[in-house]
């Protein structure tokens, strides 16, 4: 009797630690940069040109594991008040900390506090516009 009991003490505790661990290998979050741009508050689309230091084609959605991802962007900001050399038009890099189910909208924010012309790259900065839950998960390996 002593011997059974043990068995199911020591089977519910085997049993808690292994619900006590979330497994994440399958948790994700997306990263997005299709959202429409809206000029009347200086935010504009961004192509994704490298992504954790590796050249990427641009997609609409990044879906990556949970952590950090370092996107390296290059701005779309067409507007008229922007009066800078295409030389100053460089890419610029924005690191996200990506959470499970989250999915987060990139961009470029165009600085418009104050006059920039010739080669001042700091007309614009990348940043997340926002963010939203999302159902992601990474399918199972076959």
């Amino acid at each position: 009797m002593k011997s059974l009991k043990l068995v199911a003490l020591i089977s519910i505790s085997l049993l808690s630690g292994c619900a006590s661990q979330l497994d994440i290998s399958n948790q994700c979050g997306t990263v997005s940069s299709f959202l429409a741009p809206e000029p009347e508050l200086g935010l504009y689309r961004a192509v994704v040109t490298h992504l954790d230091g590796k050249p990427v084609i641009s997609q609409p959605n990044y879906r990556l594991s949970v952590g950090e991802h370092r996107f390296t962007l290059a701005e779309l900001i067409d507007s008229p008040d922007l009066n800078v050399s295409l030389a100053a038009r460089t890419p610029k890099d924005l690191t996200v900390t990506v959470a499970a189910n989250t999915r987060y909208h990139i961009g470029a924010k165009f600085n418009r506090d104050k006059i920039y012309n010739g080669n001042n790259t700091d007309f614009w900065q990348p940043e997340v516009i926002s963010q939203e839950s999302y159902e992601c998960e990474f399918p199972e390996s076959q």
